[in-house]
């Protein structure tokens, strides 16, 4: 698709002037030039135009508050010198890819005062003796080149999202802390209560055997009255029975 008719797309019937981010990767340019971008894209603060074929960027509108621009794997191999003057706010830019050989090809990017992260990754320049030591001492205004500040720290644009994240904690690691906690507790009290239901049934159970002791006992004790009370029944028989055979050696003695 040509780079003019993906521009018109992206568009989505706004005005050139309410676009923040254009993103035309992928498409051509029929010249090796930008094409159908114009002044008229003043807010614009975001530009890729990646893998498109461009070999210049002397055609570029001029874009004051343009603060990142992606030209990475084109055929740039010179005019960056366009670039101070079109985008004097620009604080990031990925050249990787492209022809750049010379450090003085990017000599002329001193005049982007703002710049700060530049990228050149697999482009010939990378190749030359003390290439990162040379690209500092150049460019002083850099912090990032192609992702590492000079003492090889890796741009930290990722873990800038997470800092606060990071010193707060996990989200939810207090409330899943507090939860464990109590869950600790909720344990620990169906411990003690399941202990304490065990001693007692324990104790209901001992209770149980000395009450079943005591029923055995007083029935032993029953038995022995009853045995008592037969014993004297027949110790009152016997006397009964005495008594009448007393009383029949009487009749005897009347008789005679």
């Amino acid at each position: 698709m040509e780079m003019k008719k993906r521009i018109s797309l992206e568009l989505r019937n706004r005005k050139p002037a309410e676009v923040a981010e254009l993103v035309v990767d992928n498409c051509r340019s029929s010249d090796g030039e930008v094409e159908g971008l114009t002044d008229e894209y003043s807010e614009l603060e975001i530009l890729s135009m990646v893998n498109i074929g461009l070999t210049s960027l002397s055609k570029l509108p001029s874009l004051p508050k343009l603060r990142k621009l992606e030209v990475s794997d084109n055929t740039i191999s010179g005019g960056l010198d366009t670039l101070a003057e079109k985008c004097p706010n620009l604080t990031y830019l990925n050249l990787s890819g492209n022809k750049i050989k010379e450090l003085s090809t990017i000599e002329v990017l001193q005049n982007l005062k703002n710049l700060t992260s530049l990228d050149l990754y697999s482009c010939e320049v990378t190749t030359l003796d003390e290439y990162r030591e040379s690209v500092f001492e150049l460019l002083p205004q850099l912090t990032y080149l192609d992702g590492y500040d000079q003492e090889d720290n890796e741009v930290p644009d990722s873990e800038n999202d997470n800092d606060d994240d990071d010193e707060a904690g996990p989200p939810g690691d207090d409330d899943e802390d507090e939860d464990d906690e109590d869950d600790d507790e909720d344990e620990g009290s169906e411990g003690d209560e399941d202990e304490v239901g065990l001693s007692y049934l324990m104790k209901d159970g001992i209770q149980d055997e000395e009450d079943d002791g005591d029923y055995v006992e007083e029935e032993e004790d029953d038995d022995e009255e009853e045995e008592e009370d037969g014993d004297e029944d027949g110790v009152r028989g016997e006397k009964r029975k005495r008594d009448a055979d007393d009383e029949g050696d009487d009749g005897d003695e009347d008789d005679e």
